[in-house]
C-alpha cells in the first residue's frame, strides 16, 4: 500500500505503508526502480561477514534481516519463510543462526541474498544467548536460564544444568572451549568435549550480571562486559585480567566487539554511547562515540581496523571511523 508519491527532478519517488521508497525514473518507466529499504524496528544485532568484510547483516527485533553494503548501503532484505521475532542472530558465509521468544532456533542457508529452508530446532527453554564456532560452524551453544544447550547442525546433543543462571555465553571458534557468563557476575570456563562440558576455571571481576562476552579474534584474549556498565580484558592463557577500569559508560554494556589485529575494543551501551579502548593503553586514554544510537546501543562492530558500526533503538545502521589516540 502506498502512503505518498512526489517528483523529484527526473524521478518520481513513492513511499509505502511497510516504509519502502521507490524511485523511478520519469523518462523511462519500463526502468526497474531504485529500492531503498530500512529497519522500522529497534536493530538488536549485528554480524559482519568475515570472508566479506565490506557486508553487514542486521536484524531487527520484528524479524527482518537485511544485507548492507559498507559504501553502499541498503543491499537487500533476507526473505524467511517465517517472519517470528529474533532475539539473537550469529552468521558466517554459508549461513545463519537465530533465535527468538518461542523455545525455537532457526538454522539458515544462506546463499547470495537469498536464505534457504530453515531447519528448526525446539530446545525447549527460551534462548537468551547464542554463539557459533567458528571454524566448526555446525557446532552451536546455546544459553538458556538453567545452563546451556550443545547443537550439533540440527541435533541437540545435550542440554546441561550449570547450577546458576546464566546470561551470556561465548564459543571458541575451534569449538573446545566455552565460557558461560552468570547472573552473579562470574565467568565460568569450560573445556568442550563431545556432549559435555568440564568446568576448568571461575573468573570474578564483575560486579553485575555478564551481558557479553566475545574471544579476540587470535584467540589470546576474552573481553567481557556486565549489566553495571564495567567492561574487561583477560589474557586466555594465564586468565589474568590484561586491561581493567573500563568503567567509561553510565548503563548497562549491551555489546562488545574486537578489532580484526586484536588491538582494540568497542563497547556499546544503554547509555547511548560507543566507547573503543586499545588494549596497550590505559582505559582512560579511550576514544567515545556520543549519541551512537538514540534510545540506546544494542549491537557493534568492526567494519575494518579503523571502523565500527553500530545499531540500536534509534533503528539506524551507523559507520564510524574512529582514530585511535
Amino acid at each position: 500500500m502506498l502512503v505518498g508519491c512526489l517528483w523529484q527532478n527526473d524521478h518520481i519517488v513513492t513511499v509505502s505503508l511497510g516504509g519502502t521508497i521507490y524511485l523511478y525514473s520519469a523518462s523511462d518507466l519500463d526502468q526497474d526502480p531504485v529500492i531503498l529499504c530500512g529497519h522500522m524496528k529497534n536493530v538488536n544485532s549485528l554480524v559482519v561477514l568475515k570472508t566479506s568484510p565490506e557486508t553487514i547483516l542486521s536484524s531487527s527485533y520484528d524479524g527482518f534481516i537485511f544485507k548492507w553494503i559498507r559504501g553502499v548501503g541498503f543491499a537487500g532484505k533476507l526473505e524467511r519463510p517465517d517472519k517470528n521475532q529474533i532475539k539473537c542472530l550469529a552468521a558466517v558465509d554459508e549461513e545463519i543462526i537465530s533465535s527468538g521468544f518461542d523455545n525455537k532456533v532457526w538454522r539458515i542457508p544462506l546463499t547470495g541474498d537469498e536464505c534457504g529452508e530453515a531447519n528448526i530446532v525446539d530446545i525447549g527453554s527460551q534462548p537468551k544467548d547464542l554463539s557459533l564456532a567458528i571454524r566448526d560452524h555446525e557446532l552451536a551453544l546455546i544459553s538458556i536460564e538453567s545452563g546451556v544447550v550443545l547443537l550439533r547442525g540440527t541435533q541437540v546433543l545435550s542440554t546441561i544444568n550449570l547450577g546458576f543462571t546464566v546470561t551470556a555465553c561465548s564459543l571458541a571458534p575451534d569449538g573446545t572451549e566455552a565460557i558461560v557468563g552468570g547472573q552473579d557476575g562470574k565467568l565460568h570456563i569450560y573445556s568442550v568435549k563431545g556432549d559435555s562440558l568440564t568446568e576448568e576455571a571461575v573468573l570474578e571481576k564483575h560486579r553485575g550480571a555478564i551481558t557479553v562476552i566475545r574471544y579476540s579474534p587470535d584467540v589470546s584474549m576474552i573481553a567481557s562486559g556486565d549489566a553495571n556498565r564495567e567492561a574487561v580484558v583477560w589474557d586466555r592463557d594465564s586468565r589474568e585480567i590484561k586491561l581493567k577500569n573500563m568503567l567509561y559508560h553510565t548503563a548497562r554494556i549491551n555489546s562488545l566487539a574486537w578489532s580484526p589485529d586484536n588491538t582494540m575494543v568497542a563497547t556499546g551501551s544503554l547509555d547511548t554511547c560507543v566507547i573503543v579502548y586499545e588494549i596497550s593503553k590505559p582505559a582512560a586514554s579511550r576514544t567515545t562515540v556520543k549519541g551512537a544510537n538514540l534510545g540506546g546501543v544494542y549491537a557493534v562492530s568492526f567494519v575494518d581496523q579503523n571502523t565500527v558500526v553500530s545499531s540500536g533503538e534509534d533503528a539506524c545502521i551507523r559507520l564510524w571511523k574512529i582514530t585511535p589516540q
